[in-house]
């Protein structure tokens, strides 16, 4: 039995509630645990965040998939105080949430909480109506029946995850993790998200949405993956110069036809849209900074005209690049 003891409490660290209970599935619980609960010295002064572990009934061991217990040293309660509050997939998405449970997120988000949903934690906070007429996202194998149990909810299944402001949901199990990255820059700069991104050793920022995951295969690595891996880190040193797909397909060492096969097969994207993901990337530690135009911005990461920039960053992002530095430049 694993029992998550609470961390000492901070005057200025944004607190952040993880709803944990019975049949819930850990890697969703251990995402939240991992980005927002360790301690981060490589973040520097920066206050982390206070990680509260909550449940109905506290004390209580709850049984979790996989044949183990874990144990909320925090009730309800806590999550009418925190800042953040995070539910992970919920046990049944036929089954209906606690009233106690649909009370406390509803006196949370009265409150000013930011609301976080994980996977099929969105059925949660549909049963709020907090998410009523909104946009939101959970797995895309649970898509339908959302929008059958909640018809008033926008659910739109191609997503990685859905920034509603004071209310969040993410796709599957794994778009927890760049959600909650995506909180983490939303609250502290790219920078620093960027850091955290490198200790769990993903990106920061996913290109593309669920329909490259829907129903594919799993497949061996094949030989020509070490090309495609060397035109990526080949052109990550080339950000900044014209990157097209010949020029690709030539640091690989392969045909056109062949390195677009494989890439789209082990990236879910085309290079040219990697490139393009990159590229906003790499542009947003310098938005931050402060220093330079947006023309300039655009210009040292390789996008041709500011106006080709703009347009991309518009739509990986939903906001604009002058929006982004103003936001984000206060965060940091």
């Amino acid at each position: 039995m694993l029992t998550i003891a609470p961390r000492p409490p901070s005057e200025t660290a944004h607190t952040v509630a993880v709803l944990a209970f019975d049949g819930m599935a850990p890697f969703e619980l251990g995402v939240v645990v991992e980005v927002f609960g360790l301690h981060r010295p490589e973040v520097g002064d920066i206050p982390w965040y206070e990680l509260l572990v909550c449940a109905e009934q506290p004390g209580r061991d709850l049984r979790v998939v996989g044949g183990f217990s874990v144990k909320a040293e925090h009730g309800l309660d806590a999550l009418a105080r925190a800042d953040t509050v995070i539910v992970p997939g919920v046990a049944d998405t036929r089954g209906e949430v606690p009233p106690a449970v649909v009370a406390a997120l509803r006196a949370a988000h009265a409150r000013g909480a930011r609301l976080v949903s994980i996977c099929s934690g969105a059925f949660a906070l549909a049963a709020t109506g907090l998410l009523d007429g909104r946009r939101a996202t959970t797995h895309w194998r649970h898509a339908a029946l959302l929008a059958e149990r909640y018809p008033e909810v926008e659910v739109d299944p191609d997503v990685l995850y859905v920034d509603g402001g004071d209310v969040l949901t993410s796709a599957g199990s794994a778009a927890g993790i760049d959600l909650c990255l995506y909180l983490v820059r939303r609250d502290h700069g790219a920078t620093v998200a960027n850091t955290v991104a490198r200790r769990f050793v993903v990106p920061t920022h996913r290109e593309g949405g669920q329909a490259q995951y829907i129903e594919a295969a799993v497949r061996p690595v094949a030989e020509e993956d070490d090309g495609i891996a060397r035109s990526m880190a080949w052109a990550l040193d080339r950000l900044a110069e014209p990157l097209t797909v010949p020029a690709l397909a030539r640091a690989a060492r392969m045909s056109e036809r062949s390195y677009l096969r494989h890439f789209a097969r082990r990236n879910g994207t085309s290079p040219i849209r990697w490139v393009i993901a990159q590229r906003i990337s790499a542009s947003l530690p310098l938005l931050e900074a402060g220093d330079g135009t947006v023309e300039e911005v655009a210009a040292a990461v390789g996008f041709d005209s500011p106006a080709t920039y703009r347009h991309h960053f518009t739509r990986a992002l939903r906001t604009t690049p002058t929006a982004y530095r103003r936001a984000f430049t206060r965060a940091a």
